[in-house]
């Protein structure tokens, strides 16, 4: 994308979404009984598959983290009173540095919050989410990143023992990434019985996008250079395009708890990879079947499964077999997408919908609410309607029915990205983002919703959240 072509986003906005309705139980998203639960997992275990992958985004610092904690630095308030308060049940707790906690007066917080962020302390105002100790165990602290370490070898393995993950990080992260696994990798493989080959990648520079001031030119920093930024995790569709693995898949790093709840992670972990599995094999059953022969009633019931299945229905097709054909086809020879999808507990973050493409046809989509058009009666009503959010943990089928990697960039909807608003150099600008990595960036694969507990989904989005229930032992 030009420069051009990315000021003229800022200036014209992107185009809104045709949402036609939630995705629901009722149409959707699968509600699975124990049986099928237990084919789903029993079909991730027998599979024959090309690879395994664990693929967690980690990009960045922590400092969204530590928002209110910065905020109460020098004046604290109530979230920097909490963390004083309760500074013995976090992970990161160590009486030589802070002490024993005491009366919580300002002083004693705001050391606290010091110690806690700067370098007079742990630093973690700097640090990204991957390293920091997020759980304590008898004997043992535990970063987010070894939590992630533990789930892989739960539920990833490959048939040699070995667990691949491929960590998406920043550059100046690397040495810090480096050391946390360094610090675990041999006792984990001792303790697991497994064998982890950990593949650190960065998001490649030439996908950030310029920075433009409020009345939509470039921003100027001070030394009168334009400002390009990193374009969001969208972005990692390019880190995601060169993983060699056939079934991958997808959590952010802030997604962990304690050891306790593995069992129901690494369980529906199993249901998506099995899920994802018999998608993959039906589909490829379909088209060969039609490279064998092309007959009307093989046409018939790949639509009606597509529809029934995925979502994906036509309101009218050609009539000539071929054109039909090749219509059905695209649609069935496409990168594979399974999405655990839990139940509205008020937590941020976007949603699944049903979607009508410019093609005519609908498709379920993964979209945040700033690119649902609220003037529009349907819209408003399929986001006042729904009933699930998406907790980002996805599992993914990357290679064809020839066993060929499929090109992800082509699978993208370019006019999907977002415009936020950020400051730099103590002035206001306005930034581009890609297309999100599960929203358009994956617009044009095929997808399932599959409803999962909400046990399975322990964000940490701000440091306070550590003290959930989710992340104490």
């Amino acid at each position: 994308m030009t420069i051009e072509e990315q000021i003229n986003y800022f200036k014209q906005g992107f185009p809104w979404l045709e949402v036609t309705a939630p995705a629901r139980p009722d149409r959707g998203i699968e509600v699975m009984d124990e049986a099928a639960r237990d084919a789903a997992v029993a079909y991730s275990e027998s599979a024959s598959v090309g690879g395994r992958l664990k693929f967690v985004p980690a990009s960045g610092a922590a400092s969204r983290m530590f928002k209110d904690i910065f905020a109460g630095m020098e004046r604290p308030n109530d979230a920097v009173r909490r963390l004083t308060a309760e500074l013995g049940r976090f992970a990161f707790y160590d009486p030589a540095l802070f002490g024993t906690p005491g009366a919580g007066n300002d002083a004693e917080c705001m050391r606290t919050a010091r110690l806690l962020l700067t370098g007079e302390g742990l630093g973690y105002g700097s640090k990204p989410k991957g390293v920091l100790e997020f759980h304590r165990y008898p004997g043992e602290t535990r970063t987010a990143f070894a939590e992630h370490l533990v789930e892989g070898q739960e539920y990833m393995r490959n048939a040699d023992g070995s667990v691949n993950l491929c960590v998406t990080i920043s550059p100046e992260h690397k040495e810090l990434f480096t050391a946390a696994l360094e610090k675990v990798r041999a006792e984990y493989e001792k303790r697991y019985d497994v064998r982890y080959n950990v593949e650190f990648t960065f998001q490649d520079p030439a996908t950030n996008t310029i920075a433009v001031d409020m009345n939509d030119e470039p921003f100027l920093c001070d030394d009168g250079s334009r400002l390009f930024r990193p374009a969001g995790h969208g972005a990692l569709i390019y880190n995601l395009n060169k993983v060699e693995a056939e079934l991958v898949s997808i959590k952010n790093i802030d997604n962990v708890a304690v050891e306790r709840l593995l069992p129901v992670t690494s369980l529906y972990k199993k249901v998506l990879m099995g899920r994802a599995l018999q998608l993959r094999d039906t589909i490829f059953g379909y088209l060969r079947r039609l490279d064998e022969e092309i007959t009307p009633a093989l046409l018939d019931e790949i639509q009606k499964w597509l529809d029934d299945t995925l979502c994906i229905h036509f309101d009218s097709l050609p009539y000539g077999l071929e054109t039909r054909a090749k219509i059905l086809r695209a649609k069935l020879d496409r990168p594979i997408r399974v999405c655990g999808m839990v139940r509205n507990q008020g937590e941020p973050g976007g949603g699944p919908f049903i979607v009508k493409g410019a093609d005519g046809s609908t498709s379920l989509q993964i979209l945040e609410s700033v690119q649902i058009n609220k003037d529009n009666p349907v819209a408003a009503a399929a986001l006042a309607g729904a009933t699930h959010f998406n907790p980002v943990d996805l599992v993914c089928c990357l290679r064809d029915y020839k066993g060929r990697r499929f090109d992800l960039l082509k699978h993208v909807d370019r006019n999907t990205g977002f415009i936020s608003y950020k400051s730099y150099q103590g002035r206001e600008l306005k930034a581009l983002e890609l297309p999100g990595l599960w929203n358009g960036s994956m617009s044009d694969w095929n997808t399932l919703f599959v409803e999962v507990p909400v046990e399975t989904f322990n964000p940490v989005k701000v440091v306070l959240d550590l003290l959930r229930p989710a992340h104490q032992n």
